[in-house]
C-alpha cells in the first residue's frame, strides 16, 4: 500500500496543502490566498476563521486527490510564526482578529520595557529581544483591549495559540490545545533552556498560564482528525515556517544555514545542541525536538524580503505581476547609484529599529523603473547579507554556503545579486518548497513512512551560484548600502 504525508503550510498571504509520496516527492498542490487587513498605519491583522477556513478547504481539495487504495499516514504543519490568536474554549471563535508577527502596535510598549531593564530577563531565558514582532506583547495587547478578556482569562475560559495551535485546535474538534518547541520559543514567554512557559516572563507580560497550549516535541504522534470529512487521521509534525525550512533543507550540521526568501527573508544556522546567545541582536531560537534531542539555532529576520515587490506590484503599480521583476531588473546592467531600503515596516536584524521607514537614495533625471526593481531585488541580497556578516561574528567563522528555499529564489538574477553581494556560494535546491517538505519530514518521521537516513537521499541541488564581481566594486556595493540604511533610522 502507497503510504503518503500531507504538510499544511499555513502562511502570511496564503494557505496550502502539499500531498508527498513515500520518495517525498510533491504529488498535488492546493492554495488559497486570504485577505490581509490594516487597520491602521503599523498594524497587520488576518481573520483566524479565514485562515482555518482556506487552510480546511485546501487540505480537503489534496485529500481528494489521494490514489484508491493508498494511505494519508500523517499530517505535518508548518505555519507563519508569532502571529497571535486568542479563543473561547466554549465556542471555539476568536476574541478579535489575529494580530500578525509583521504588526507593530506594541512597538512603544517594548521599549518601554528595555527602557525599564527588561532586556536581559527576556533575552536571557527566551533568546528573544524586547520587540513587537513576538507573541507576547500582542497577547497582553488583546487581554488589556478586548473588553472582558483579562477576566475571562482568569476564569480558564479563553486559549491562546500561534497558527500551529489554532489549526489543531479545530483539526481535532478542540481535543487538543498543544504547540510545539519551535513555536513556543517565539512567543517570549517560554525558556528556551528548561523548556518550559516561564512564570517569571507569565508575570511581567501578566498572562495567566491557564491561557497557553502544552508544548511538545516538533516530531511526535499528537492526536488524530475529528473532522467529519476527514477523520482519523494522524498529527504528527510541527515546527514554525523557518525551522520546518532548516529542517527540510537537511542544515541538520552545526553551522549549516538556509535563507527563506518569502514574504520576508529568515536566515537561520543550526548551531547543533549549543544555544548561541548572539552579541550583535540576532536571535536565539530553537530549531527543532525530536524524541530528547533539542536542536538549536541562530536567526536573523528581514521584515521585507519579497514583499517589496509585492509592494512595486500593488503599492506603486510598476509592475504587473512579480514574475516582470528579473526581466526589468536585468534590462539594466546595475541600478546606476539608486538605493532602495524597504523598511517599510521598521527594520529588523540587525538593526531592530520600528521607527525607520523606507527610503529611495540616488534617484536622477535618468532612473527608470528598471533601475528601482533593480535596486529592490539588491535591497533584498543587502539586508540578507547583513545578517551573514551578522552570524560570522557571532559564530567566529563564515558561512561556508547558503542553502536557499521561497519562491523568490525561483528569480536567478535575484539569486545571482545574493552571491556577488556576499561573496559565498548560494545553493538552490530542486524543491523550492522546504518550508513545506520539512513539516512532511517531521510528520514521516513521527509515523514510520521515513527514517533520518532515507530523507538524505530525497534533497536534490538544483543550481549553484558563486560570485562573479571583485572585492572592491563589492565594497563600494555595500558602503553605499549601509549609508542609506543610517540615514533611513529613527525616521519617526
Amino acid at each position: 500500500m502507497s503510504r503518503y504525508i500531507l504538510a499544511l503550510d499555513q502562511g502570511t498571504t496564503s494557505s496550502r496543502a502539499i500531498l508527498y509520496n513515500e520518495q517525498a516527492q510533491p504529488v498535488q498542490v492546493a492554495q488559497q490566498e486570504f485577505q490581509q487587513y490594516f487597520p491602521q498605519p503599523g498594524w497587520v491583522e488576518h481573520d483566524a476563521e479565514e485562515i482555518w477556513q482556506s487552510q480546511k478547504q485546501v487540505m480537503l481539495e489534496a485529500i481528494a486527490t489521494l490514489p484508491a487504495g493508498s494511505e494519508l499516514a500523517g499530517i505535518g504543519i508548518t505555519n507563519q510564526r508569532e502571529t497571535t490568536v486568542i479563543w473561547h474554549r466554549q465556542s471555539g471563535l476568536p476574541i478579535h482578529p489575529a494580530i500578525v508577527w509583521q504588526d507593530r502596535r506594541t512597538a512603544t510598549y517594548c521599549e518601554e520595557l528595555k527602557a525599564a531593564g527588561h532586556y536581559e530577563l527576556i533575552n536571557s531565558k527566551t533568546g528573544l529581544l524586547p520587540d513587537a514582532y513576538f507573541s507576547a506583547t500582542k497577547i497582553k495587547w488583546l487581554l488589556d483591549n478586548v473588553a472582558g478578556a483579562r477576566e475571562q482569562a482568569a476564569n480558564g475560559e479563553l486559549a491562546f495559540g500561534t497558527i500551529d495551535s489554532w489549526l489543531v485546535w479545530n483539526l481535532t474538534g478542540g481535543k487538543l490545545h498543544i504547540t510545539d518547541v519551535s513555536n513556543a520559543s517565539r512567543t517570549m514567554l517560554f525558556n528556551i533552556y528548561t523548556l518550559e512557559w516561564d512564570s517569571e516572563l507569565l508575570a511581567l507580560f501578566d498572562i495567566p498560564t491557564s491561557l497557553l497550549p502544552e508544548v511538545k516535541p516538533s516530531s511526535q504522534l499528537y492526536g488524530h482528525t475529528t473532522l467529519s470529512e476527514a477523520p482519523g487521521i494522524a498529527l504528527a509534525g510541527i515546527a514554525g515556517d523557518q525551522q520546518a525550512a532548516l529542517f527540510g533543507q537537511l542544515c541538520w550540521q552545526p553551522g549549516m544555514a538556509k535563507c527563506t526568501y518569502g514574504t520576508g527573508c529568515f536566515l537561520v544556522l543550526n548551531t547543533g545542541n549549543q544555544a548561541v546567545q548572539s552579541a550583535h541582536q540576532l536571535l536565539t531560537t530553537i530549531g527543532w525536538q525530536i524524541g530528547d534531542e533539542v536542536q538549536y539555532a541562530l536567526e536573523g529576520s528581514v521584515f521585507v524580503g519579497g514583499a517589496v515587490v509585492q509592494w512595486l506590484r500593488d503599492g506603486l503599480q510598476l509592475i504587473g505581476s512579480a514574475a516582470e521583476t528579473e526581466a526589468l531588473a536585468a534590462s539594466v546592467p546595475d541600478s546606476d547609484g539608486v538605493v532602495f531600503v524597504p523598511a517599510l515596516t521598521g527594520l529588523g536584524a540587525p538593526y531592530w529599529d520600528p521607527d525607520a521607514r523606507g527610503s529611495i537614495f540616488g534617484i536622477t533625471r535618468g532612473t527608470t523603473k528598471a533601475h528601482l526593481t533593480r535596486a529592490a531585488l539588491d535591497s533584498i541580497a543587502h539586508q540578507v547579507d547583513d545578517l551573514l556578516v551578522t552570524m560570522a561574528k557571532d559564530m567566529g567563522q563564515p558561512v561556508q554556503e547558503l542553502r536557499v528555499d521561497g519562491g523568490a529564489t525561483a528569480n536567478n538574477l535575484l539569486m545571482q545579486i545574493q552571491a556577488d553581494i556576499s561573496d559565498v556560494p548560494v545553493c538552490r535546491p530542486q524543491n523550492l518548497e522546504t518550508t513545506a517538505l520539512g513539516a512532511a519530514f517531521l510528520a514521516g518521521l513521527a509515523t514510520g513512512v521515513w527514517s533520518k537516513d532515507t530523507l538524505t537521499d530525497y534533497w536534490q541541488e538544483d543550481r549553484t551560484f558563486t560570485a562573479t564581481t571583485d572585492a572592491a566594486a563589492r565594497e563600494v556595493q555595500r558602503a553605499r548600502w549601509h549609508k542609506a540604511v543610517e540615514r533611513s533610522k529613527k525616521w519617526v
